[in-house]
């Protein structure tokens, strides 16, 4: 039986904490925070209760197997899980209204031609078929297996880019002897044609933290996953699902210490062997699993980074430039009067009017001004447990930002008239919505960076193949021996499923050793 320090409460890392407790070893979970979770957090006021994080699941086969290989309860045992149809509704500024079914590929294909025109459902489903060849590739090596030492492999875009003049493999011409990767912009522009099926693409990358214009092709696997796989919501949110997986950590004896923070790794005999706390002493460890920003790690291990030379590297900073693929978020806290309208749509879109203008805001370009009508997602849960009582409704409105740093977020100014813009958008799908508010609560990435330590308030992206390799992130195994790393910031990358991926990785490294390739 080894000793497991992990440094941090999020999700992955607790994925990581109750596979290894369930295995046998002594684990302790340190977290900086008074709660677990990370930031799948939970805001409450009045009886109102919000999600602070993701609002919704997708892949929850991730969690069915966390659950599975730690206990007797199933994940449907321990939360209640259903799916929402539809999966999403999307507005946009010429006043096209379109709900799409969830899980649904032909039920789709109908939605996009009923609202688009004949056609354009079919050219989608001709991505989201490409979008499958390019999952079926990736899907072992990018999600299921540690990063291997030859990453670079990954680097190759995995979405099979139909032949088109200036078009070669996975690269373009710009003009003359320029190269430059084929994007999701691209590929949207070429196959998809219609505007607004152009943003519905782009607007899939924009949620995970992803610039259209740099991500690779084969970030059209982001609307495959949604479509093929289905969007769920946990009765009393996202923050349901971290409190089971707490719970399944705590019935298989890990031990949490709150309001605790690790400020050293110890390293002894060239290994980690524990961590050092903020009151002074030492937490004695045989492995240490890091489920923070990789970029904390140096200031933790005395100016020593934690990986070799060729190994993939945490992005310089937020907003430090193209394939950083990290992003902040904005979020509005709505507490209306009079009851949720029957019928309403739990996640509605509504698509800014000016993409370019939005990109340029939330991606750095320098001298950009925020974007007056940003993509705005509305968050309508029917869940009795978000409101005081029926005569009442929780709303929840986000929208991607710059992270802080490039905007300066601690500003009291700019986070208001950032929501009075959220707002503005808002009410294209909610009539009335002035008149029905009684108060709001804004969360802004300071709020976020405070809550989570992540640099900027950045939210990270999933990891991708393509883009020779800039979308990928760090390595669950470290130069350091002994040191893992888990969470949203490490391989495979961010979002709820992704993480516990992580978790699921670094127990295999732990238990079975360093040459595990993934459950077979």
């Amino acid at each position: 039986m080894a000793r497991i320090a992990v440094i941090g409460a999020g999700m992955g890392a607790m994925a990581a904490a109750a596979r290894l407790a369930v295995a046998g070893h002594q684990v302790a979970v340190y977290e900086r925070g008074r709660v677990h979770g990370g930031g799948v957090g939970r805001f409450e006021r009045d009886g109102f209760a919000f999600d602070t994080g993701p609002g919704l699941l997708h892949l929850p086969a991730v969690y069915r197997d966390l659950f599975v290989k730690t206990g007797k309860e199933t994940l449907e045992q321990c939360v209640e899980l259903a799916q929402v149809d539809p999966a999403s509704r999307h507005v946009f500024a010429d006043g096209t209204d379109v709900p799409l079914p969830n899980a649904s590929r032909a039920g789709v294909v109908r939605a996009l031609d009923d609202a688009f025109g004949a056609g354009v459902g079919e050219r989608w489903s001709g991505l989201v078929n490409r979008a499958r060849e390019a999952w079926d590739a990736t899907r072992r090596p990018l999600l299921e297996e540690p990063l291997r030492a030859d990453w670079q492999a990954l680097g190759r875009d995995p979405y099979p880019v139909p032949a088109r003049r200036g078009v070669s493999g996975w690269f373009r011409r710009d003009g003359g002897t320029t190269r430059r990767p084929v994007t999701l912009a691209d590929v949207a522009r070429r196959e998809l044609k219609d505007p607004r099926a152009v943003a519905l693409l782009e607007s899939h990358a924009l949620t995970h933290s992803l610039d259209p214009r740099t991500a690779p092709a084969g970030a059209a696997v982001l609307p495959y996953l949604e479509q093929t796989f289905g969007t769920w919501y946990a009765r009393g949110g996202m923050r349901a699902l971290a409190d089971a997986v707490y719970e399944r950590c705590r019935a298989r004896k890990v031990r949490f210490s709150f309001d605790t923070e690790v400020v050293g790794i110890v390293e002894k005999d060239g290994r980690a062997a524990g961590v050092e706390l903020a009151a002074g002493s030492v937490a004695e460890a045989d492995a240490v699993v890091a489920g923070i920003d990789p970029a904390l790690l140096p200031a933790l291990l005395g100016g020593a980074e934690p990986w070799r030379d060729g190994d993939v590297r945490p992005a310089a900073g937020p907003g430090s430039g193209p394939g950083s693929g990290t992003a902040g978020r904005l979020t509005v806290f709505l507490a209306l009067r009079s009851p949720r309208p029957r019928g309403a749509a739990h996640r509605t879109v509504v698509h800014a009017p000016d993409r370019d203008a939005e990109l340029a805001a939330v991606f750095g370009e320098a001298g950009t001004e925020p974007c007056p009508r940003p993509t705005v997602i509305v968050l309508r849960p029917d869940d009795p447990t978000t409101r005081p009582d029926e005569d009442h409704e929780a709303v929840t409105l986000t929208a991607t930002v710059a992270p802080h740093g490039p905007v300066d977020w601690t500003d009291g100014t700019a986070a208001e008239e950032g929501a009075d813009r959220l707002v503005a958008a808002a009410e294209a799908v909610i009539p009335g919505l002035r008149d029905r508010l009684l108060w709001r609560e804004v969360r802004t990435p300071a709020d976020t960076a405070a809550a989570t330590g992540a640099e900027g308030g950045a939210v990270p992206g999933p990891a991708l193949a393509g883009a020779e390799g800039r979308f990928l992130r760090p390595a669950n195994l470290t130069r350091l021996p002994g040191l893992y790393l888990a969470g949203g910031w490490a391989h495979p990358g961010g979002g709820l499923a992704h993480a516990g991926m992580s978790g699921a990785m670094v127990a295999g490294l732990i238990v079975d050793g360093a040459d595990w390739r993934g459950s077979q």
